[in-house]
């Protein structure tokens, strides 16, 4: 069984920051990539930022310069810090890790989300 679960959502004032993080837990071989993505209601879930086993990181053009992306691969956990957010931010934000259970078996793997408010 893997786990992955999602914390530090809230409510934050625009231009404030916050912290996400992700761990992903149980019987894990290995993990490939990891990363962040985002439901705002009434749209498609969307990627917001990418990390690969070798710290090769991709972002939305949306979130640059705004958002990093990391892990820490000794803990099974990634990251994603938001600086310099905005109400268009306001999403559900989900991690997601793409790991190796076996040495032959691949799957996906999602948490439950967390909530991300920006608004004054």
């Amino acid at each position: 069984q893997v786990q992955v679960v999602e914390s530090g959502g809230g409510l934050v004032q625009p231009g404030g920051s916050l912290r996400l993080s992700c761990a992903a837990s149980g019987s894990i071989f290995s993990i490939n990539a990891m990363g962040w993505y985002r439901q705002a209601p009434g749209k498609q879930r969307e990627l917001v930022a990418t990390i690969t086993s070798g710290d090769n990181t991709n972002y939305a053009d949306s979130v640059k310069g705004r958002f990093t992306i990391s892990r820490d691969n000794a803990k099974n956990m990634v990251y994603l810090q938001m600086n310099s957010l905005k109400p268009e931010d306001t999403a559900v934000y989900y991690c997601n890790a793409v790991i190796r259970v076996t040495k032959y078996v691949t799957r996906d793997y999602w948490g439950q989300g967390t909530q991300v408010t920006v608004s004054s």
